[in-house]
């Protein structure tokens, strides 16, 4: 246990982000320095708002069953070594979660019951950031060598969580990416002022040391071929994701100027990288309307905002959150609360309770506004309210209405694997697919999800590859709450 009356004494504190009027004009993170140097002068307090709650249900928050409760108190007795093992023997990427994830373990704390819940994701990454400022973030090289060999397609957080523990396991690992570069959605989907690219990088590094090999500009199912990759590996990783973009048909649909989030972010994240990219789609002085209020929204907005547009509105169709837990998701659960973003500070409205009806063009062909009308849930759908119609100009429309699943052109229907009621690749509580030495982890898998999924599927797939390679395996597989469901 930390401070045995912290939880009673400090009060919850966040670290300050950087001026609004500051940091829209760059691509940094919106923290000064890192996010773990900004929180460093108040994380030992905070580390100890971490009581002894007897079952520390921010165990069963997790997905990956992080040993939060023990970090804290590391943290708070200024043993920072020992906290990054602890942390490192869930974890294998707590800076990508430390930043990106939403922490679904704070609304599990058990000071959360009556009082603000402990600030878990900023102790995390002040204990990896203050770690790899130190130089304690070193490869670990294997003893021995498997002579197994895998092959792992995609390399988002899924695909390098696989890959690293397989690789230390003692396994040939090759990572095969599409893109230029390795990271998947980290590398492209995320903007620069959520997590910075050398953040990527620096563990990159670190897995190329110990021995992960990795392969971009290949897209297996049309470079290589999947009969090719099952002949050449032992066992062969699907970690492609859920990339098959959600589209709105709605009229006007074909004008020019009405993109898909993941067309306008690449390329945002490349131009803000000093990259050259042709034709690129940018807000500057436009009006801009986003459709879909989640995490890719407010990138959306965020990216919008830097690159100067003239308006933004980002539009939900359904209603507002509250501000507070609402009564039907009661503690422990992670509740649908009203959420604002450092891009969300940054500016931009939100419209919630609207549909768009119509995309309206110019006469040039590109979008010029949309007609939108205001809903509401009734018998299991939406019913438009009517006289509530209206017309907001938009120059740049952006989709971020959430994925559908994987691409099934190409590789997965070349290796004919099983798919599931929702369209993602169905696979066994081993992660094995329906073709033998094949499996399948992250969103390829699950559907789309949060981070802290992708790692702990990651890792759990990775445990399955190895007892399929070697008859058993003493790799650790976390348990997360839709386990622990099925254990009780």
């Amino acid at each position: 246990m930390a401070d045995p009356k912290g939880f009673m004494t400090t009060p919850r504190e966040v670290a300050d982000r950087r001026p609004v009027e500051e940091r829209i004009h760059d691509w940094k993170e919106v923290y000064p320095g890192t996010p773990g140097r900004a929180l460093l002068p108040i994380i030992t307090e905070q580390a100890g708002r971490c009581m002894d709650c007897g079952i520390p249900f921010c165990h069963n928050g997790c997905p990956l069953g992080n040993l939060i409760p023990e970090w804290n108190d590391l943290v708070w007795r200024g043993e920072w070594q020992t906290a990054l093992d602890r942390l490192h023997a869930t974890n294998n990427f707590p800076e990508f979660t430390g930043r990106l994830c939403p922490a679904p373990c704070e609304p599990a704390c058990v000071v959360g019951i009556n009082r603000d819940p402990v600030t878990i994701k900023n102790v995390e990454v002040a204990i990896i950031d203050k770690a790899w400022d130190d130089s304690r973030v070193v490869p670990k090289q294997t003893e021995w060598h498997t002579a197994k060999t895998v092959a792992i397609v995609g390399s988002g957080p899924a695909g390098l969580a696989v890959a690293q523990q397989l690789t230390r396991r003692g396994h040939t690992v090759v990572v095969f990416e599409r893109a230029d570069a390795i990271g998947g959605l980290l590398r492209y989907g995320i903007p620069e002022f959520k997590m910075e690219k050398a953040v990527l990088n620096r563990r990159l590094k670190q897995m190329v040391l110990e021995g992960t090999q990795f392969k971009t500009g290949i897209e297996v199912g049309k470079d290589v071929t999947a009969q090719d990759l099952r002949e050449s590996y032992d066992a062969v990783v699907l970690a492609i994701g859920a990339t098959a973009a959600r589209d709105l048909p709605a009229t006007g649909r074909e004008l020019g100027g009405i993109h898909q989030a993941m067309e306008f972010l690449p390329q945002a994240n490349r131009a803000a990288l000093g990259e050259e990219v042709e034709n690129q789609i940018t807000a500057e002085g436009k009006d801009v309307v986003i459709i879909g209020g989640g995490d890719t929204g407010a990138d959306c907005l965020g990216t919008s905002t830097r690159q100067g547009a003239r308006s933004i509105t980002q539009l939900e169709i359904m209603p507002e959150p509250p501000v507070d837990r609402p009564e039907h998701q009661p503690w422990p659960t992670y509740p649908m609360t009203f959420k604002v973003t450092s891009a969300h500070e940054e500016g931009g409205d939100r419209l919630y309770a609207v549909s768009t009806t119509q995309f309206v063009g110019d006469e040039d062909g590109n979008v010029k506004g949309l007609d939108l009308v205001e809903v509401k849930f009734n018998a299991g759908k939406f019913e438009p309210v009517p006289g509530t119609e209206r017309h907001i100009p938009a120059q740049l429309v952006l989709l971020a209405m959430g994925f559908t699943g994987p691409e099934k052109p190409g590789l997965v229907e070349e290796l004919g694997v099983d798919l599931d009621p929702r369209g993602n690749i169905k696979r066994d509580d081993k992660y094995t697919t329906s073709v033998p030495g094949v499996f399948a982890c992250g969103d390829a898998g699950r559907g789309q999800s949060l981070i802290v999924w992708a790692i702990a599927e990651g890792r759990s797939c990775a445990q399955g590859v190895d007892e399929f390679l070697q008859g058993s395996s003493s790799l650790p597989r976390p348990i997360g709450p839709e386990v622990r469901q099925l254990l009780v």
